[in-house]
């Protein structure tokens, strides 16, 4: 079980209520940093180390310095990622640009910055080559296809759109070494918010195991193994966790069965998890502002899924709480619902909660948990509705500002 928190007080979160206006997201500063530090730790049993932030789960460039400064790296799939890593002080080969499809001004751009330039397909080699020159250090997506079944969320990679065949892997990197380049490393994604803590181990062996091949039959010593990302987060609250302990020893231990005795040891171990670093220390503070009782009880608040999609896009559970109400019998049964111009528009579906109060001045505020991570990061503006703020809770205890609410003039800009 994972008893789901928020470090406000309801008294503390209605002052930031009235101060910031909801909806808004807020994130715990100093419970991200010693996330990143355990996982630090966690893997400190490899040759090296370093997570590449996934810019596309938290696009903020606070949050990226927060992370920087706990030496983490970026992940970016686009040249606005990119700038974002940059304008947040990440630099050179700690940026690792893993695009598909990507257009020749990205590349170009990720060669300016010295980013690891992660290849999603073997043309692309020739594509870069042309376009914006091939660099010293090159790393290759691979997809296992029927080796290594994917989950619900990413889908099975035969199916997939991304990364090398096991035989295309082979023959890019055979062809990069006569191109000239010197250092190599290898990535794969093959799930996304998987709790299954075997799931990854396996994932590490299916590398380790490639890693050697390439060995042996190109000569290449790989610089690094990027596990990717895919780590989950209990959303529900009889998930568990994913022990990144556990999950590290067990890497571990195939690591040296497999990887020391192909002369690998001294092989780097990186990964590219965004969702298990900041998902469960970001909230949605909504308010409840209507009630609507027909067919079912609803709840309408201020917030939609133009602020938050996940539950409409994936029929996603995220655990809500009433503030001030934490420990109260749920003895209400409610749709929470936005104010979208889409059924779909839902936070929650037949949720037991207590019950609620509504007003758009003093109608309870509702906490909606796990949201820092693709929560903002995946807002939209369909009907004209205009994405919330971002706030930062201070190690202090202060909060700032961190992303201001959109305005009808930044909606109308790109129309002048």
């Amino acid at each position: 079980m994972t008893k789901k928190t928020f470090p406000l007080s309801k008294t503390e979160l209605e002052r930031a209520a009235k101060e910031f206006i909801t909806p808004f997201y807020i994130y715990d500063e100093e419970a991200i940093r010693k996330n990143a530090r355990r996982i630090n730790a966690a893997f400190s049993i490899f040759p090296s180390y370093i997570n590449y932030f996934a810019v596309k789960a938290m696009p903020n460039p606070v949050i990226l310095n927060i992370l920087r400064e706990e030496g983490f790296g970026a992940d970016c799939s686009s040249l606005t990622e990119l700038l974002l890593a940059d304008m947040s002080g990440i630099k050179g080969e700690n940026i690792m640009f893993t695009s598909n499809e990507t257009p020749a001004a990205e590349y170009r751009k990720a060669r300016e910055l010295g980013a690891v330039i992660n290849l999603d397909d073997i043309t692309h080699i020739e594509f870069l080559e042309k376009t914006a020159g091939l660099p010293e250090m090159i790393s290759i997506r691979y997809n296992p296809g029927p080796l290594k079944m994917g989950n619900s969320i990413i889908g099975n990679p035969v199916e997939a759109k991304y990364g090398f065949t096991r035989e295309q892997t082979l023959e890019g990197f055979t062809f990069l070494k006569k191109k000239g380049v010197k250092r190599f490393a290898l990535h794969t994604m093959v799930a996304s918010n998987e709790l299954n803590t075997l799931y990854h181990i396996e994932t590490g062996r299916l590398l380790f195991e490639l890693a050697a091949e390439i060995k042996q039959k190109t000569g290449i010593s790989l610089e690094f193994v990027n596990l990717g990302g895919g780590v989950g987060i209990p959303y529900k609250p009889e998930d568990e966790a994913v022990n990144y302990e556990e999950l590290t020893a067990g890497l571990k231990k195939i690591f040296d069965a497999i990887m020391v005795p192909a002369g690998l040891g001294n092989t780097g171990i990186h990964t590219e998890w965004g969702r298990a670093i900041t998902g469960p220390y970001g909230w949605l503070i909504t308010r409840a502002i209507h009630r609507k009782d027909t067919y079912r009880k609803y709840i309408g608040v201020d917030a939609s899924m133009a602020d938050l999609m996940r539950p409409a896009m994936y029929g996603a559970y995220h655990h809500i709480s009433v503030a001030g109400k934490e420990d109260a019998p749920p003895t209400e049964i409610y749709d929470v619902v936005g104010s979208l111009c889409e059924n779909c528009d839902k936070f929650a579906v037949q949720r037991k909660l207590p019950a609620i109060e509504t007003d758009e001045i003093s109608g309870d505020l509702l906490i909606i948990h796990d949201a820092g991570a693709h929560g903002r990061a995946m807002g939209f503006n369909y009907n004209g509705k205009l994405r919330c703020g971002e706030l930062i809770l201070r190690a202090d205890g202060g909060i700032s500002r961190i992303r201001r609410k959109e305005t009808p003039a930044d909606l109308f800009a790109t129309l002048v």
